[in-house]
């Protein structure tokens, strides 16, 4: 540690800090505009200024450690100012020269209210200009779907340059030119490619980039704000959700060092107008082969006379992606009354819940990703199945303190990998020791065995399971104080959904069993789109938006979106979370669990339970430790090593690929968002370009 005097007030801080940290550890306020925590130091806005006593001149706060500085002539502790007459001057004068060319655009600029350039003019800039010259214009620059450019307000930070180059892995952004004539641009002038893009919108300080969907929509002051958690996928950012009225305007990342630390993927963020598109509102009944809207009463009633006729153990039911875990237990809960364990969750044949929670959720946690010195990627594509994560992957590799190998499709992941095979048959051979890359893994402290779920999505998913459990167990990934074995779920239902035992118990059908022909009369789609169910079952479907299971539902009961219903989901890692309600669901739509509720009354099977209070307290009874908000319960390294010494049954020669084709695409709510079908398209032409 080291001994500053700041403002008067000494402090130890560690070394390697630099002094705009320091400051701030002593409660001192320091603009700035260039640095930012999570990107390298710059140094070129100058904003940071402090004095150091004895020293000519004020110096960026940013760009100088506080090893470089010089003790007092009799040794006492460096003294450094930040309020000096000094310091005020220098801030004001950077500020003059800032807004020489910066135009006069706040009462139609995007970012006003959220501007760090308006909040530190007033705080720190002076009310007049000594210059008179004309302003400098720069042409806007097309960089995709999803950032509008207005170059004018650019004050070259370049915290866009940085964060594209070193967060995402792509670096397409730079500065041409000099002096006055420097510009930011993407030199081609074609559409980002980071899964990460949006991001720079919140880096930006001023408002050069800002959010083109949400372009002149709506001012911060005027919204409500509600922090959630993501669904898009596994991961569980932290979020805000910002809405007007009855209606969610955008949705922004909250900062969750544990999980997502301040990013949110482009999906994540632009899917907003999907929640307004192709939404059901009302209940609907199937009659000669065209559905018509009616009452719930009705739809209720279509449902009740079917289960009448059907044995109750030729009832099951199938949970999507989105589906949270309150909704999931009732259902469950349901289908029970009637001896039914046909249960399944999209992705989740696989899994036996029964094998313990170490076997499905991501062991080493994502904050643990910084700790691991040598990574195995097993069927997984994680930039499209997870970006965030693969941002804290690709962190990790720049120390250079990571090695990272591949088996499966060879794929652009932003860092560099060993590839070591495309099917069973590699993962065989490090399963036996056989590829060097089991050398690297064994040689490592904190080797991390990463399964994807398009390498379990297969009919030989259990048997890979085994096998990767089988080599992480082999090459010492489960230790004392290390769980390496990382199931990277890619829905933010699936970890849930095992949690509570949403899976075929013994005697029931798995997924694959209830789509086959003749194996149930009724099948309940709890939000389930990615099935297809064949003909001669009735199906009834309880979702949000008029998707692939609406088309083939016999009666179609209208849910609430993720924005709309508070409920708990359960990330990747095997963190429960609440998302909470932002709005309410168009119509007569109605949260899921309320549905299922009012039909079993119908039904004569009268769930016990009235309120989502009453509902959470039997679920926290059955699942202890999914009361644990934001806590994640740790599974055991002894399931992982019991799963490996299970055969799984026969393995398949077919190379593994990604469970995600279309990043973009990936559930009823973005299929239904014009600006991912913009986005996935702007990503198509690059594919067949790529291919020409």
């Amino acid at each position: 540690m080291t001994k500053l005097i700041i403002d008067g007030k000494e402090i130890d801080v560690p070394a390697e800090y630099t002094l705009l940290q320091a400051c701030e550890a002593a409660g001192a306020e320091i603009p700035r505009f260039c640095y930012h925590e999570r990107l390298s130091i710059a140094g070129n806005c100058r904003m940071c200024l402090v004095e150091i006593k004895g020293g000519p001149k004020p110096v960026a706060s940013c760009a100088w450690g506080v090893r470089d500085c010089r003790p007092g002539p009799k040794g006492e502790p460096p003294e450094i100012s930040t309020r000096s007459p000094m310091v005020k001057k220098a801030r004001e004068g950077v500020m003059e020269f800032l807004l020489i060319n910066h135009p006069l655009d706040c009462p139609i600029c995007d970012q006003g209210g959220e501007c760090d350039l308006q909040d530190q003019a007033m705080g720190y800039g002076v009310d007049t200009s000594r210059f008179a010259e004309n302003k400098r214009a720069v042409e806007d620059k097309y960089l995709g779907a999803l950032v509008k450019t207005s170059m004018n307000r650019c004050i070259q930070c370049t915290r866009c340059v940085r964060f594209s180059a070193e967060v995402c892995g792509t670096p397409e952004m730079g500065a041409t030119g000099r002096g006055e004539d420097m510009e930011i641009t993407t030199y081609l002038e074609q559409a980002l490619t980071s899964e990460l893009q949006g991001n720079l919108v919140d880096i930006c300080p001023v408002g050069a980039l800002t959010s083109k969907p949400y372009a002149f929509a709506a001012r911060p002051w005027e919204l409500g704000k509600t922090q959630s958690v993501d669904v898009m996928d596994g991961v569980g950012s932290a979020i805000r959700v910002d809405t007007r009225g009855r209606e969610v305007m955008r949705i922004l990342p909250r900062i969750n060092e544990a999980v997502n630390e301040e990013w949110i993927s482009d999906k994540t963020r632009h899917v907003v107008d999907g929640l307004r598109t192709q939404r059901l509102d009302r209940p609907y009944i199937r009659e000669n082969g065209k559905l018509r809207a009616a009452s719930w009463q009705e739809a209720f009633a279509a449902i009740a006379a079917k289960v009448r006729m059907s044995d109750g153990k030729r009832i099951g039911a199938i949970a999507g992606d989105l589906a949270a875990v309150e909704e999931m237990f009732a259902l469950k809960d349901l289908l029970g009354r009637y001896g039914s364990t046909n249960l399944a969750v999209q992705g989740g044949d696989a899994f036996d819940p029964k094998a313990g929670r170490a076997t499905y959720i991501f062991n080493p946690t994502i904050a643990g990703i910084e700790q691991a010195d040598a990574l195995l990627i097993i069927g997984s594509n994680p930039r499209k199945e997870a970006a965030v994560l693969n941002a804290r992957i690709r962190k990790r590799w720049r120390t250079g303190q990571l090695r990272v190998g591949v088996i499966g499709a060879k794929a652009d992941l932003t860092y560099d990998y060993d590839y070591l095979g495309a099917g069973t048959d590699s993962l065989g051979q490090l399963a036996t020791g056989k590829h060097s890359f089991a050398e690297v893994l064994k040689g490592a402290k904190n080797p991390i065995v990463l399964v994807g779920a398009g390498a379990l999505a297969r009919h030989d998913g259990a048997a890979v399971l085994a096998l990767a459990a089988k080599v992480a167990a082999g090459v010492g990934a489960l230790k004392d104080g290390w769980n390496g074995f990382a199931v990277l779920q890619d829905t933010a239902a699936r970890a849930g959904a095992l949690d509570i035992g949403f899976a075929a118990d013994t005697g029931g059908l798995s997924l694959a069993q209830m789509t086959t022909f003749g194996t149930l009369d009724v099948l309940f789609l709890l939000g389930a789109d990615e099935v297809k169910v064949p003909d001669g079952t009735f199906v009834v479907y309880i979702g949000t938006h008029g998707d692939r299971g609406a088309h083939r539902a016999d009666v179609i009961l209208p849910g609430a979106a993720y924005t709309e219903k508070s409920g708990l989901y359960v990330n990747t890692e095997g963190r429960a979370q609440i998302a909470s309600r932002a709005a309410f669901p168009p119509g007569e739509a109605r949260e899921d669990w309320a549905i299922i509720r009012a039909l079993s009354d119908v039904l004569g099977k009268k769930l016990p339970y009235d309120s989502l209070q009453a509902l959470r307290q039997a679920l926290f009874k059955a699942v202890p430790y999914l009361m644990r908000i934001d806590q994640i319960e740790p599974g055991k390294a002894s399931d992982v090593k019991a799963l490996a010494g299970k055969k799984g049954g026969k393995l398949d020669k077919t190379p593994f690929k990604s469970s995600v084709e279309d990043f973009y695409l990936t559930n009823p709510i973005a299929r239904a968002s014009a600006v991912m079908a913009e986005c996935s398209r702007l990503a198509a032409g690059r594919m067949l370009t790529a291919a020409e």
